[in-house]
């Protein structure tokens, strides 16, 4: 694809391509605007043997597509799994553009280059990033199109551009007006603006007000095509035999009773275990379970949580580890300071447990390779996929679809259950659905990673915070992953430590250490990724810091923040639209949290009351939301509801556990989620106070935990450092 703007290419054959580059980041990568003008036929008169020819195709190459017949289309390199960016990037579009959102047509791109990461040389979706990174080249590519439809109807009406103005995909001089479609094939034709003039805040139409869902209507009607939808002539399904104990192998199997399963047309072993196939699903199962394998557990089998637990302890509590914050001198400051504590916080394993289980269909032959799955991860994906399968990535084309729920799960690392679909389907001839039961993603999937943590703090006579020290132990995602050269180049994994090493607070001392351990058990970014555990420890530590100096929570928090306006305005509107400081319902009590990620500042306040010492109840969540401005209030406000939620279930209940390397927890009735009777009310407001456009997907998480904590505290005077709940207060 060229990228330079003067590039003009032409290919013969009856079609001329019109190729130009687009700038549209600051940071320096390119999309291309693709103009396809009509298809030249034989004849003047009209197309070859007599046929009317084929709609005509204005493409902003990969994001645009305003054909003939008016139908406008957006193409969105980013995955849909319920955060909503199938509505938010075309409506920022469609706002430059100047046409309703709710005209647009969606679709999801294909694997290319155009849809990378700007940061990073993949197309991926996750870290809260889509609307941030894709904000300003959608606005770009709208209002470059625009600019050439304006210039298109001025050539054809004799007029000064200037003089035109457009209205819901027309343009229009006042008398006269051409829709958008009867426009694209002279607008392909126009010069494209180096610098389309963007539109002032103060002029939008769409973008800061609340916008319908564009797929409220197909995912309510059941017309939503998911990675478990998928049905294709001919198509198998497959369900995969996983070793019991990670790391472990297929010594033998004895497949005689799973092939004797009416509906099971084979048995195959493949790199991660065996794999049955099967004209259904239920068949498939069966025959799995008829399957008797011997195997190979491996090195695995030591592993219990019990061990890794004082394992990791002896770490936190011994030899100094790698430093990833040094500020001041906090060995000096805890040795001098009035009052110190020094706790232990526990954080456990979690499954992500996505609404729709793992899936994914594949078809592989003539060294070609095409899927059909909901993943994050598109370019890796095909990367692996190809190396699995000894083809070039050029020849593995992914079609994604909506995922039910992704939390991190998928985009992992090695791209685990898309290699095994292709796998799977290698040899068979006939496409292949791959599906993974709730107990297979529990127990053979990946998590996020157990940590012990030591945490240290002080205070001064005048009860002043003096320092605090925090020393982490567990698994780093980016270890064992190729992306490690890259994601840790500061000889530390960014994300065991994201949310402790870079809190708001002002603090005279502070220093965060990391030991990185190595285990059979595969981990992953999970929502909020580090700062879901560090969130609870940086804001548990804080909470410890008032307790020691007898003050409120939310007061020394507003003291910290000093010089933080933005902080101060959330933590502030968080607090008085709880009531902070009002008198409760009898037996109610609240606790508070703040938490910058992902470029937005999230403050949480729990109402939550506590019976017999441990049955807990949350009656209410207020939380504030600065993260630069709404794009959708009504996505915020639904990302924000969907993160306390997610976290609240974790809280309460999530945990992962190892006995001789085998994980305890299967389906929801051994890891358990909130139930909608427990889901409390959830209060959300919007603070705006000028600040770069922050992430949304992930930052409503990480107060949550501590704000519910600090509650208890202030109900029982028990302090959680150990989740979840169900542990902690039995």
């Amino acid at each position: 694809m060229s990228t330079n703007p003067k590039d003009v290419v032409d290919v013969n054959a009856g079609r001329r391509h019109f190729l130009i580059g687009l700038g549209v980041v600051a940071a320096g990568t390119a999309a291309g605007i693709y103009v396809m003008p009509q298809l030249l036929q034989a004849s003047e008169g009209g197309a070859a043997g007599g046929k009317a020819p084929p709609p005509f195709d204005f493409k902003a190459h990969a994001f645009l597509n305003i054909a003939s017949d008016d139908t406008i289309t957006v193409t969105i390199g980013k995955s849909e799994m319920g955060q909503g960016i199938y509505t938010g990037l075309p409506m920022v579009l469609a706002e430059e553009l100047d046409v309703n959102p709710a005209r647009l047509k969606v679709e999801f791109a294909g694997v290319d280059k155009a849809f990378n990461h700007p940061s990073l040389p993949m197309q991926f979706t996750g870290g809260s990033s889509s609307s941030t990174t894709m904000y300003e080249p959608m606005r770009k590519v709208g209002a470059t199109a625009r600019a050439m439809l304006l210039a298109a109807a001025a050539s054809e009406w004799k007029v000064d551009a200037a003089t035109l103005r457009t209205d819901d995909g027309f343009v229009t001089d006042g008398s006269r007006r051409a829709s958008y479609g009867s426009l694209a094939e002279a607008a392909s034709k126009q010069p494209q603006p180096v610098t389309p003039a963007l539109k002032d805040r103060k002029d939008f139409k769409y973008i800061g007000k609340p916008q319908k869902r564009l797929d409220n209507r197909m995912k309510v009607t059941g017309t939503a095509t998911f990675g478990i939808d998928i049905d294709l002539p001919d198509m198998l399904i497959a369900s995969v035999a996983h070793p019991p104990v990670h790391g472990g192998k297929v010594k033998s199997v004895d497949d005689s009773a799973a092939r004797a399963v009416n509906g099971v047309v084979d048995v195959r072993q493949v790199p991660t275990g065996v794999a049955v196939y099967a004209r259904h699903t239920w068949a498939a199962l069966k025959g799995r379970d008829a399957l008797k394998i011997q195997w190979d557990l491996g090195t695995g089998v030591a592993q219990s949580t019990n061990t890794m637990r004082e394992q990791y302890r002896k770490l936190v509590r011994g030899d100094k580890g790698t430093v990833a914050k040094n500020f001041g001198d906090v060995d000096l400051a805890l040795k001098t300071a009035a009052k110190t504590f020094d706790v232990e916080y526990e954080l456990p394993y979690l499954a992500h447990a996505c609404m729709e289980p793992i899936n994914a269909t594949a078809r592989v032959g003539n060294g070609k390779c095409e899927l059909w799955a909901g993943t994050q991860n598109q370019s890796q994906d095909a990367s692996l996929i190809a190396a699995a399968l000894g083809i070039t990535p050029a020849d593995v084309k992914i079609n994604t679809v909506f995922l039910g729920g992704g939390f991190g799960r998928r985009a992992s690392a090695n791209s685990d259950f898309m290699v095994e679909a292709a796998q799977v389907a290698n040899g068979v001839g006939k496409p292949v659905k791959m599906v993974w039961t709730r107990e297979d993603d529990t127990q053979a999937g990946f998590f996020r990673p157990y940590s012990i943590n030591r945490v240290r703090g002080g205070i001064d006579a005048d009860g002043r915070p003096v320092a605090l020290h925090h020393v982490v132990a567990g698994q780093s995602i980016f270890e064992l992953s190729p992306l490690k050269p890259m994601m840790a180049k500061a000889g530390f994994d960014p994300t065991q430590v994201e949310g402790s090493m870079e809190i708001p607070y002002a603090l005279p001392n502070h220093r965060v250490e990391t030991h990185v351990t190595v285990e059979k058990v595969p981990v992953q970014f999970w929502r909020s990724v580090g700062h879901s555990g560090n969130g609870f420890i940086s804001n548990g530590a804080i909470d410890e810091l008032a307790a020691l100096a007898g003050k409120d929570p939310y007061a020394l928090r507003r003291d910290l923040l000093a010089g933080k306006p933005r902080h101060l305005a959330v933590l502030d509107k968080a607090a008085t639209a709880a009531g902070w400081g009002k008198p409760l319902p009898a037996g109610h009590f609240h606790g508070i949290a703040l938490q910058e990620s992902f470029g937005s500042i999230v403050a949480e306040v729990v109402e939550a009351s506590v019976a017999d010492g441990k049955n807990v109840k949350v009656h209410r969540v207020t939380a504030a939301v600065d993260c630069g401005f709404a794009i959708n209030p009504d996505q915020v406000v639904a990302q924000i509801q969907s993160a306390v939620i997610y976290g609240l279930s974790a809280a309460l209940y999530g945990e992962i556990t190892l006995e001789q390397g085998r994980i305890q927890q299967g389906n929801f009735d051994t890891y358990p989620v909130l139930r909608i009777e427990e889901s409390p009310p959830i209060d959300v407001h919007i603070v705006e106070t000028g600040g770069p456009l922050g992430g949304l997907g992930e930052p409503g998480l990480p107060p949550l935990a501590p704000a519910l904590a600090g509650a208890i505290f202030a109900a029982t005077g028990k302090r959680i450092r150990r989740l979840p709940l169900s542990v902690s207060l039995t």
